[in-house]
């Protein structure tokens, strides 16, 4: 059993499409989501009817309950409550409930999903440090724990010793530990590097690992600034920032 983790999708179809066809390369079977289908790309529609296509656990994120929601958008960063505008003009009645009835945390074959982190996941605070990390591990209880939300891929073991953390590319399970990982974004990474990001996870070898792919990130640029969207979330693509 080999399950594809995908998060932050964020409307963007260039990139979802080749992660899709990867996770097939990869021999995945099963498959989650960890929110953040829409939101500040072009196509969420697309993106988001691909998703429900998979039939996967799938918990919500923050901009997927924006977009689905009428939550006053004051405050906001304008550039973000810009783009939850638009999409929530593109998306249906029906889309809307669907993605209002996620839910935030999810158990799924011996490990949990969550869009932000586990001890408060509807406030959407971000997990960058084992600080944070350390909140999430009193309320995990499962061995392996997946989110997204900050758009950066990093990992935190908590075991005899304490808590670690860091960048990584493979990750061996080990008994007696917990893991809480981040599998980067699909369609906005913002770690300096353009290439979309997922994670597999082999429940049968104990590993996860992350995958990084090239895609046709010009077109989506197009896209978006002839939706009328802000430009900078199109230039940010090329930076992966």
């Amino acid at each position: 059993m080999k399950f594809a983790i995908l998060s932050d999708i964020h409307s963007n179809l260039e990139a979802l499409q080749v992660v899709l066809a990867d996770t097939k390369a990869q021999q995945c079977t099963h498959y989650v989501c960890l929110g953040d289908i829409v939101g500040y790309g072009p196509n969420p529609l697309e993106c988001l009817e691909t998703v429900r296509a998979l039939n996967c656990p799938t918990v919500i994120g923050n901009h997927d309950e924006y977009c689905a929601s009428e939550i006053d958008l004051t405050g906001f960063n304008p550039m973000a409550a810009d783009a939850i505008k638009w999409t929530r003009k593109q998306l249906s009645d029906e889309q809307r409930t669907w993605l209002r009835n996620l839910k935030y945390v999810r158990p799924v074959e011996g490990f949990t999903i969550v869009h932000s982190t586990l001890d408060l996941p509807e406030k959407w605070a971000y997990v960058f440090d084992k600080l944070a990390a350390a909140s999430s591990f009193n309320y995990q209880h499962t061995p392996v724990c997946f989110n997204g939300h900050t758009h950066v891929p990093i990992g935190f073991v908590r075991g005899p010793t304490g808590i670690q953390g860091g960048l990584y590319t493979r990750i061996k399970i080990e008994v007696g530990r917990k893991y809480f990982i981040n599998v980067g974004s699909i369609g906005q990474p913002r770690d300096r590097n353009p290439k979309a990001a997922y994670c597999t996870y082999d429940l049968i070898n104990n590993l996860i690992e992350i995958h990084r792919l090239d895609y046709d990130i010009a077109t989506t640029q197009k896209k978006i600034r002839a939706a009328g969207l802000p430009p900078t979330l199109a230039d940010r693509l090329e930076h992966g920032r």
